[in-house]
């Protein structure tokens, strides 16, 4: 009877998708600040959900529940997030006509003035980050991502009934 050899992967062979995706989000947040038009004081997020506003808002109103669910990210982090925009400037937030509870974010005449250049440098990072990539492989990678991003959503769903066992 033969014995199978048992090949133990190196540390360095193993493919950790996690892992490759954190280094591939802090250097895409290093590169969108880098190309942030500096004197505006918006850190990485605020680009990202300021061009999000910017673009939305041109077709619909803009609630920060909106924002919660395009980014993935908790309602505390969103009220920080705005809080900090609209104390630079950037956003106001009026009471919505159907709803007193709910407030909508609007760009101020200073967010409108740097769209551009905000939309700009958004496009030039996506075409870094796609430069050398087949158009396929890179739609391919898209629907990949975005199922690992619904699994973990999926995953976190289930834990939130799970949460006060911890506590």
């Amino acid at each position: 009877m033969e014995k199978k050899e048992s090949k133990q992967k190196s540390p360095k062979d193993t493919v950790d998708a996690g892992r490759i995706i954190n280094i591939v989000s802090h250097q895409l947040k290093r590169t969108i600040f880098f190309y942030t038009w500096k004197d505006c004081g918006l850190t990485t997020m605020q680009n990202r959900v300021l061009h999000y506003i910017l673009m939305k808002s041109l077709g619909c109103p803009v609630y920060q529940k909106d924002i919660e669910k395009e980014f993935r990210i908790s309602k505390s982090t969103v009220t920080e997030v705005l809080q900090l925009m609209e104390k630079n400037g950037f956003i106001r937030r009026e009471s919505s006509k159907k709803d007193g509870r709910m407030k909508r974010i609007l760009p101020t005449q200073k967010a409108l003035e740097i769209r551009r250049e905000v939309v700009e440098n958004i496009h030039m990072v996506e075409e870094k980050l796609r430069a050398g990539i087949p158009e396929e492989d890179y739609r391919i990678c898209l629907t990949v991502l975005k199922k690992m991003s619904e699994n973990l959503t999926q995953e976190e769903n289930n834990m939130k009934g799970r949460e006060e066992m911890y506590e």
